[in-house]
């Protein structure tokens, strides 16, 4: 029995040198230290001797199992201790180091537009209105005094959803977000001033057009209301927002949902006003004003629509296509509105 213990841990010292990583040493504590290992096998002999020799060889085998699990848990160590230099030397850091910057993004110019846009009216008591994409064609014609016969209403001119119609007529992605005007009178009692922001969808593609793009209207109503008084909030607004060196020009327009109805232009940044660029005609300006808006006195008919009595309020209200205002603004050089929406990054980076 002593012979045997010693000539197994003499077996095991040689297998354990031989050990290189966590798989050969978990191989060489099954074959000996396991529950069917070498070691156990040895000591089942234990058993069958006298009382005496049990003692005797009992203290000597756990005196060799005692060494035997010294010299693996050492090869163990060992073993722990290179994996996690290795790990170290692949894991290591030079904190010394300058570390990379993470890029951080930002609001789509449009997106920005609208954030100013909102800022400026909300200053002089406008609150947002919530606008609908897609809606009746009651909202976005009849009611704003537009007839069923106007050419704007034709498949040409306006996306009409293929759904059953309502009582309210077809479905159309809206071309304008003045479909809001008459919801607002029907739900907001008079006096008040609304800013309210949309998409307007329509089938024109240019450098100067876009099939989707945003627009953002006032309706303000009260009593006593003017011409007066609409050219000094779109005043308010260009002053604001392009500069108050800037100018403002109402142009007699017709729409059929005011009256009078105007186009506003404001001077052209570019050539300021003078037509001409280093003595050459201006290339985006027409005789050195820019057409932005188009603006008016709200039709009675369209106070009717939504229950608000044209004898006693009157309204104003303008539209301003948000890209177009924003291609306008001092510093910008955007040939082609369509660029904006190119997800080319290289682009949008410079706002």
């Amino acid at each position: 029995m002593k012979d045997d213990l010693n000539k197994l841990k003499q077996e095991f010292s040689g297998a354990i040198e031989k050990v290189k990583d966590s798989d050969g040493l978990e191989a060489v504590r099954v074959e000996f230290l396991g529950r069917k290992g070498k070691l156990g096998e040895l000591l089942k002999g234990l058993k069958d001797m006298s009382d005496a020799d049990r003692k005797k060889f009992g203290q000597l085998s756990n005196q060799v199992k005692g060494e035997i699990e010294s010299m693996f848990a050492a090869k163990e160590n060992e073993i722990a201790a290179a994996h996690a230099g290795e790990v170290e030397k692949e894991e290591w850091i030079d904190i010394t180091v300058p570390g990379l910057q993470c890029r951080e993004g930002h609001l789509h110019p449009t997106t920005q537009a609208i954030t100013e846009i909102e800022d400026i009216f909300s200053h002089i008591g406008f609150t947002r209105f919530p606008v609908l994409d897609i809606d009746w064609d009651y909202y976005a014609f009849e009611s704003l005094n537009i007839p069923k016969d106007h050419p704007a209403r034709d498949n040409w001119e306006t996306f009409f959803i293929d759904a059953p119609e309502g009582k309210k007529g077809k479905i159309v992605a809206t071309p304008h977000p003045s479909n809001a005007q008459v919801r607002i009178l029907e739900s907001t009692k008079p006096p008040f001033r609304k800013l309210y922001i949309g998409k307007a969808y329509r089938r024109q593609s240019d450098p100067s057009h876009l099939p989707i793009h945003h627009q953002f209207e006032i309706l303000m109503v009260d009593k006593g209301l003017s011409v007066v008084n609409l050219k000094g909030m779109i005043e308010h607004f260009v002053h604001t927002y392009f500069g108050p060196d800037v100018k403002v020009r109402l142009r007699p327009h017709h729409f059929r949902f005011t009256e009078p109805s105007f186009e506003v232009d404001i001077s052209c940044d570019l050539c300021k006003g003078t037509e001409f660029v280093d003595s050459a005609p201006c290339r985006v300006c027409k005789g050195g004003w820019l057409e932005l808006a188009g603006a008016g006195m709200t039709h009675p008919n369209v106070l009717k629509a939504g229950g608000v009595d044209p004898k006693e309020y009157s309204a104003i209200a303008f539209a301003f296509g948000i890209e177009r205002t924003l291609m306008m603004r001092a510093g910008i050089s955007i040939p082609d509105i369509r660029l904006m929406y190119k997800n080319d990054l290289r682009f949008v980076n410079q706002f």
